[in-house]
């Protein structure tokens, strides 16, 4: 069974630091990910994390970030592989930038179930270091095709102030966008990114990753055509 019990480990702040982002990462991993997708996916997001630009926006001087990164593929089926960590410097985004890299891709072949990938987020939502803003963000590269729905999933779990982005992935991502931002995304100023091939993963995590941590602006132009979608739907 693909899915981890790991502590999730909320690492308190440092003495008079806040924290102003929660931000956990749900990775797509499943049978419509090959083995070359992974490793685009894998490194991309290692990148981004690691780029010049994204660590500055980490480390503002508005306050501190809250990350964790899990896998999700069918219904059941999820794997930290990251627990919650505060980025109070370098090495500790170092070292989530290793759990990253060192992840193996799970061997089971298995369905897209995104309500499960859902509920789980919620979960490890509420296991975060306490946060001004709470971000999950989605990528995935196809609609939900096996255990409840996203509908099911959101009528089940608290989200509370959890905003919901998305990443729609793959040579459908205009089918797939509109579906993320129809039925998934959630929260203010919520948002789905485009990547049209995977090899356009990389700049788009990083293009989100970026957005993210500036945080949402209210009422921006929005559409699925180009880079990006806007939307503030709850």
């Amino acid at each position: 069974m693909l899915r981890l019990v790991l502590p999730l480990l909320c690492c308190a702040t440092a003495a008079g630091a806040e924290c102003r982002l929660a931000l956990a990462l749900a990775v797509d991993v499943s049978r419509s990910i090959d083995a070359v997708d992974y490793v685009i996916q894998t490194d991309g997001l290692a990148a981004a994390l690691a780029d010049a630009e994204v660590q500055s926006a980490i480390f503002g001087p508005e306050g501190e970030v809250a990350l964790a990164v899990y896998y999700w593929s069918g219904p059941g089926h999820q794997q930290v592989i990251q627990p919650w960590v505060v980025l109070d410097g370098p090495e500790a985004l170092d070292r989530a930038i290793w759990a990253v890299r060192q992840a193996r891709r799970p061997e089971a072949m298995l369905p897209t179930a995104l309500g499960e990938a859902l509920i789980f987020g919620a979960d490890l939502m509420a296991e975060a270091p306490p946060c001004w803003r709470r971000v999950l963000d989605v990528a995935g590269d196809g609609r939900n095709n096996a255990g409840i729905t996203v509908a099911m999933a959101y009528a089940r779990a608290d989200y509370g102030n959890v905003t919901v982005n998305a990443l729609a992935v793959g040579e459908h991502e205009q089918d797939v966008a509109r579906y993320f931002r129809d039925e998934v995304i959630r929260g203010p100023g919520a948002f789905v990114e485009l990547a049209p091939r995977q090899v356009d993963y990389p700049p788009a995590i990083r293009r989100k990753l970026l957005r993210e941590l500036e945080g949402p602006k209210i009422g921006a132009a929005g559409g699925l055509s180009g880079e990006r979608a806007g939307d503030g739907a709850g």
